[in-house]
């Protein structure tokens, strides 16, 4: 990598790190700068994995005043979130890089449409919020189910697998936002480190990459909890729509 490049992926690294601890998506942002800077679509998919593990947990510590009573919960989700991660990894590797080229395209459209559709998911969870419905502790296995599902595409490609976390947990759990979010970046933290311990033994990864994005990640993921609350939703929302449209683009004239 040109000294430029290295400096366009630690910052993608820092604003990655901070969308995902407020919003998730980060991906959408540090995929494009990997691709751009020369990488291909599988290394750049398994050096971000192992890259954004720091941020993950960054993020995670970040948020751990919101996680206050909440182990058990969180012990069972990340349990599914592990096998489903650990499947995602496997698949990726599995299928022939013609299939990975032509989902990836398909699965970051998907994840444009979900953040999106963000405002709308949310009117919809707190409309059910003001429904008089008795606490479920901890979704049942429902919710256990989505999350392991989700966690599959997570491990394969993790663009907006949080928003995804967000939406089944906003559904089935009667919880502020605040204490989901807090949930969820355990969850991404799981799926991304049992991914990049799997990608680690079989996959060639960009070292300069994963060392950039790494050490980005853990400031943005720091910065992204300590300001989370008072980013404006539609900013975040815009630009993680208009860097993914970017990638999507770059994607489909490869």
């Amino acid at each position: 990598m040109t000294p430029l490049e290295m400096l366009g992926v630690f910052g993608a690294g820092v604003g990655a790190g901070a969308l995902n601890a407020v919003v998730g998506s980060g991906t959408l942002v540090t995929f494009p700068v990997l691709l751009a800077a020369g990488l291909s679509p599988l290394t750049a998919t398994v050096s971000n994995a192992l890259g954004l593990v720091p941020g993950a947990v960054s993020g995670a510590v970040g948020y751990r005043r919101e996680l206050a009573g909440q182990g058990r919960r969180v012990r069972k989700l990340a349990v599914g979130s592990a096998l489903g991660g650990i499947t995602g990894a496997v698949l990726l590797l599995a299928l022939p890089a013609e299939a990975f080229e032509t989902i990836v395209p398909c699965l970051v459209g998907l994840a444009l449409v979900l953040v999106a559709l963000q405002p709308l998911i949310s009117r919809t969870v707190r409309e059910r919020r003001s429904a008089d419905r008795p606490v479920r502790q901890d979704g049942g296995r429902p919710l256990f189910a989505g999350l392991t599902l989700a966690s599959v595409y997570g491990g394969y490609f993790a663009a907006a697998q949080g928003i995804i976390y967000i939406s089944l947990m906003g559904l089935l759990l009667d919880e502020p936002l605040q204490r989901l979010n807090a949930v969820k970046n355990v969850l991404v933290a799981v799926v991304n480190t049992v991914a990049a311990v799997f990608f680690l033994f079989v996959a060639d990864f960009d070292w300069t990459a994963v060392a950039l994005i790494a050490a980005g990640s853990t400031l943005g993921g720091q910065l992204g909890a300590a300001t989370g609350r008072r980013f404006p939703p539609a900013v975040l929302r815009a630009l993680v729509v208009a860097v993914g449209t970017v990638a999507l683009v770059q994607l489909v004239l490869r």
